[in-house]
């Protein structure tokens, strides 16, 4: 009988939480590195690119903060701390903005 794993699971089994969500993290900023890449916004090797190492960092905090709180489990973990982290501090800002304050528009 085989054991399937997913991605996640795998890199999470062999190299441990951490890893597995600094990865997550790294993949969510190079993401959106990327996308201003293809908008001609920045270059893909430059000064800007070592900018997105804290913010990758202190996304992961986040991401695991909040999983932790929702008690969610590893696997969803990742994928919030990937897209906190693809989102950043302004991105998160504007998405928590119009989920707690939508209402206070109308």
């Amino acid at each position: 009988m085989s054991d399937a794993r997913g991605l996640v699971e795998l890199v999470d089994a062999i190299w441990g939480g951490a890893v597995t969500t600094m990865a997550a993290a790294l993949a969510g900023r190079l993401m959106w590195h990327s996308t201003e890449v293809r908008a001609r916004k920045r270059r893909f090797l430059s000064r800007e690119l070592l900018w997105e190492l804290p913010v990758a960092v202190g996304m992961a905090i986040i991401g695991e903060a909040v999983a932790a709180y929702f008690e969610l489990g590893r696997t969803v973990t990742t994928g919030v701390v990937a897209t906190l982290a693809y989102l950043g501090p302004r991105g998160a800002q504007v998405a928590l903005t119009r989920v707690f304050f939508h209402n206070k528009e109308s």
